[in-house]
């Protein structure tokens, strides 16, 4: 080896030692893409406001047909244990009775507004 290349030669060896060292992640373009990681939080995410709002795993999925039903179980799962373990009680949801307001203000046959008295 020659002396001009040593400089090279030292720096190439270098570099796999110091990126050993580093977590891939922090590396732009190596860690996980960064829309799959969001999606995966907003699953979590679901399936722990389901189980707050006191919500059975089938509704949670029903309501939320595009998240992957294993990540919200994971969140439904994780929301439990938390929950029983500070001793939470649940939220119960109004998504259900609000829908039963308004059934029954539909069921209620409006008074005329304007017309002929037929007395």
């Amino acid at each position: 080896m020659t002396m001009p290349n040593l400089p090279r030669t030292f720096a190439i060896l270098l570099l796999p030692t110091l990126l050993a060292g580093c977590k891939l992640d922090d590396i732009p373009g190596l860690g996980p893409d960064p829309r799959a990681v969001a999606k995966e939080a907003e699953a979590k995410a679901i399936g722990g406001a389901c189980r707050h709002a006191l919500r059975g795993l089938e509704d949670c999925y029903t309501l939320n047909p595009k998240s992957p039903k294993a990540l919200v179980f994971a969140g439904w799962k994780d929301m439990d244990e938390y929950m029983r373990a500070n001793k939470i009680e649940g939220t119960p949801s109004v998504l259900g009775q609000s829908d039963r307001r308004r059934s029954d203000k539909e069921d209620v046959p409006a008074e005329p507004s304007a017309g002929r008295n037929r007395s």
